[in-house]
């Protein structure tokens, strides 16, 4: 059985179709990755499915479970946690802080602090800021801090939102090879990233997106190699 299983779902801003009869499955274990140009539908879908809005038709599960009208807290109690589009950290509160905030629905002390060792073992950086506001750190720090806040929920479920967006190349390569580490230690991925190249590199399997429909979908290094998939998002003729 699929960890997420998204079918015929409908996303509507108003009179705007953002997402029409969206299909998607993503199995335990995997790293799975939609792609698509701006606008295509990729945000929203993560959105729908963390419950920051709300579907107009069709069905989401989680582990079995349909996420239908659920709170975004709820479903974070769940097993699902999401890094935003544009990092979402709290930038008046430390790195100690936004962490802390990440483990809030938690009780289980002695596991979150195995956890926030595991987030400086990934990012070294963090613990060297511990005490500095959030929203003094470079993007690069920001992405990072992003990333271990969610980890500290243990979601067995990690949604990432353009993680490579405004970041230095060097840093891009540090991110992705971060995010392949997170997964084979356990943590299924569901990533939407405008670096089609990036994103098929480190994903299992890919879906694309146009105009809030799936027009491909396969094994990743599969649709890398499409000549339609290189021609509009790779941009090699």
């Amino acid at each position: 059985m699929a960890l997420l299983a998204i079918e015929n779902l409908s996303v509507h801003y108003g009179a705007i179709r953002a997402l029409h009869g969206l299909t998607i499955a993503v199995e335990p274990g995997e790293i799975v990755t939609l792609i698509g140009a701006n606008g295509a539908g990729k945000s929203t879908t993560l959105r729908a499915v963390s419950g920051l809005v709300k579907p107009s038709g069709g069905t989401i599960r989680f582990d079995g479970e349909d996420l239908a009208g659920l709170a975004p807290h709820k479903i974070l109690r769940r097993g699902l946690a999401q890094v935003p589009e544009g990092r979402g950290i709290f930038p008046n509160l430390t790195v100690d802080e936004n962490l802390d905030l990440g483990a809030f629905v938690r009780a289980d002390r002695k596991e979150v602090e195995r956890d926030r060792e595991r987030a400086f073992s990934l990012f070294p950086r963090l613990r060297e800021r511990l005490d500095q506001r959030a929203g003094t750190l470079s993007g690069g720090e920001q992405q990072m801090l992003a990333i271990g806040r969610a980890l500290l929920a243990r979601p067995r479920l990690l949604l990432l939102d353009e993680p490579s967006l405004g970041l230095a190349p060097q840093l891009v390569q540090t991110i992705f090879r971060i995010i392949r580490e997170i997964n084979a230690s356990g943590t299924t991925i569901f990533l939407v990233e405008q670096n089609a190249h990036m994103a098929l590199r480190v994903a299992h399997r890919a879906y694309v997106l146009e105009v809030g429909s799936v027009v491909m979908q396969g094994d990743a290094k599969q649709l890398a190699a499409s000549d339609e998939v290189k021609k509009a998002y790779l941009g090699i003729a």
